[in-house]
Formats: structure tokens, sequence, C-alpha cells
């Protein structure tokens, strides 16, 4: 798995550094706990050959896998990777420690508009960095969409639940994220209603357009239908604009005629933000400050953004961006297309119970 990069510390050494009133010593470690393949093959080795800290690299697949974990206590990593909604209320449990800014000099370098983005999940930006974002949307085989429906339409949220639509493909595979945090608020635009709601009864709705275009959808999984998607074996799947442009690399680097495009759909749809955080009983923050500012080095940002295919919050980044992932309005959209983006909310206990039973019904088709 390319992420999961760096090693165990063989033996422990301690570092002090001086950086603004000073920090305190440390083993040279530090455990990182990442989404799967969602940073540069160097960044890691740059940063251990930079400090002399031996990071330990660790993923996972899911927020709700992460908040398990949080919750259950000592996690044993120092810097974890929540979404923004899932970041609001593991602040409020909690389980994140405040950063202390006066060790993170390239603070100044991150995009404003984004920083007041991410405060409606991170009031004050007190508790966590932007690391990567994107928009929720999905990915189609060219080719087989339009040969099944010419009049196919690809800029709308009716191609995953409309079953008019979907029921023309049913037999080329449609696959949608394993995450009802996503797919949920996207039934609710397709059915004009607020992305945000938590009423119940707008759940039962979506829950409803969902039970109409489950008998033709492949499967549900967050990572396995980008794969498929490459390689011909599904022609629409539910994912992550980045997630989904490396798929048509990969399509591409295959050669066997396969051709992908990426909508975000003209009713709107979910900007996300993925954040670096410290967990509260986290062993190394002092570590955990360095990755951080390290981060926010315009090159290292941006050879992340090249690698991964997601934008950065680094304003000064972008210059060094390949100029087709920065000019790509699927990867950097265009203001037009931003207004109509909306952020996640943290869900209540309540909710998360109904939703959960929800997406049980909805993944067994009963």
């Amino acid at each position: 798995m390319k992420a999961a990069i760096g090693g165990t510390l063989l033996g422990a050494a301690l570092l002090l550094a001086a950086n603004g009133g000073g920090w305190a010593e440390e083993e040279k470690i530090l455990k990182i706990y990442n989404w799967p393949d969602y940073i540069a093959e160097d960044t890691v080795r740059g940063f251990e050959a930079r400090t002399g800290i031996e990071v330990v690299y660790e993923v996972f697949d899911s927020n709700e896998g992460l908040e398990a974990k949080l919750l259950a206590g000592d996690t044993g990593f120092d810097l974890v990777v929540p979404s923004g909604a899932f970041l609001e209320r593991e602040i409020a449990a909690g389980l994140l420690q405040p950063l202390d800014k006066a060790k993170l000099g390239n603070l100044s370098n991150l995009d404003p508009e984004i920083m007041a983005r991410v405060a409606s999940h991170d009031p004050g930006n007190r508790h966590a960095i932007p690391y990567l974002w994107g928009t929720t949307g999905f990915g189609y085989n060219t080719a087989t969409i339009a040969a099944r429906m010419p009049d196919a339409p690809v800029e709308s949220w009716r191609m995953l639940f409309d079953p008019e639509v979907t029921a023309n493909f049913a037999d080329c595979g449609i696959v949608l994220l394993d995450a009802p945090t996503d797919v949920i608020p996207a039934a609710l635009i397709y059915l004009g209603l607020d992305p945000r709601s938590k009423a119940e009864a707008d759940l039962e709705a979506a829950e409803a357009v969902l039970m109409a275009v489950r008998p033709h959808i492949k499967y549900f999984h967050s990572y396995q239908g980008i794969n498929d998607l490459a390689g011909g074996d599904v022609c629409l799947a539910m994912g992550w604009s980045g997630d989904i442009l490396r798929a048509m690399g990969w399509a591409e680097e295959a050669g066997a005629g396969v051709e992908i495009a990426y909508t975000i759909p003209s009713e709107g749809a979910n900007i996300w933000f993925d954040l670096m955080a410290i967990p509260a009983g986290a062993s190394h923050p002092e570590n955990a400050h360095l990755f951080l500012d390290y981060l926010m080095e315009p090159q290292v940002a941006a050879a992340i953004t090249n690698y991964v295919y997601y934008p950065n919050a680094i304003t000064a980044a972008t210059e060094h961006v390949a100029p087709e992932i920065r000019d790509d309005p699927s990867i950097y959209p265009p203001a037009a297309v931003r207004a109509k983006l909306f952020p996640g909310t943290a869900n209540l206990e309540t909710y998360d119970r109904l939703l959960a039973r929800a997406w049980t019904r909805i993944k067994l088709g009963s």
C-alpha cells in the first residue's frame, strides 16, 4: 500500500529543538494514522531525513473506525486525519488537543477561504490544520454509459438515484460508497431537500430513494469501486474526486480503451475537508507539531497533491502543482461550482442510530 511508509523505531532517542519557547524532550518517533493511498511517496521519507524522527504510518478506511478508536481511549497515535463533521464532534468530546500555534511557523501559508470554511467544524481553527479537500460525485465509463443510454443525464445525481436511469446500467455495474454520511446527503440533494437535514422524515425519504435503486447496485465499497471502474469491471461509481481522477490515470496507463469522466453534479455536492489533528492522549505532540509545520511548506503540499489528485490548503503551493491538475475544474472547481457545494455537519447520537439502522437496511435491500 503506497501510503504505508515509514517504519518502527528500533532504538528510542531524545529530541531537543528550539522553536518559540522551546520543546519538551521526546523520543524521536511519530505515529500517524491516515487514509489509504493519501500521501506522496516521499513525504514521510523527507520528514525523517530532515528531522531524524522515525515515522510509524498506519491507515484506516472509515471515519467511523477512526472515531471508535478515539472514543476507546489511548489510540497510540500522535496525528489522525478525521473529516470535518467527525472532527467537529471529536473536539466537543475532548478527544483532540488544541494546537500550539506558536510552534507552527507556516500557518500563514494556509488559504483564508478554506480556513473560514473549516472553522464551521473547528471554531477558531484551534484544533486542526486542513490536510486535503475535495468533492463527492461520481465517475463513469463514457463509452459504456453512452452505449446503453445516449441521452444519459451525466451531469445529474439522477445517474445514481433515479431508478428509470439506473436500470440502464445495472448490467455493467453501479457502485455506491460504503459511507452513509456521503450517500444520504447526496440523495437528499437529488430530492431537493437540505443535504444537512437531520430530520427523521428526510432520512426516510432518502432511504426510499436508495431502496428504489438498490436492485441496480452491484455493491457498496469506498475503494474497490475506483479499481473496478479503471479496469472496466463497473461502469458507474460514486466516489471522492481525487480517487476517481486517479482511476482515470490508471485506466489510461492500462491502455485498454477505458475512458472515465468525473461529475460534480449540477444540483450541488458535498465539499469535504480532511484535517490533521493531535489526539488528546498523544505521546509525541512536539513531533506532531513539527510534522504539521512540514506539511504546510508549499513544495511539500504540492507534491502530495500531484500524487493523490486532491487539492491542498496552501496558497503558495498552487504554482508547484502540475498544470494538468491545477487547471482541472474537477479538482479545483470554479467559483460558480464552489457556490453550490455544501460541507457536512456533525450528527447527534440519536441521529447516528437512525442512520446506522437505515444504512443496514439499504445495504441488505430489505
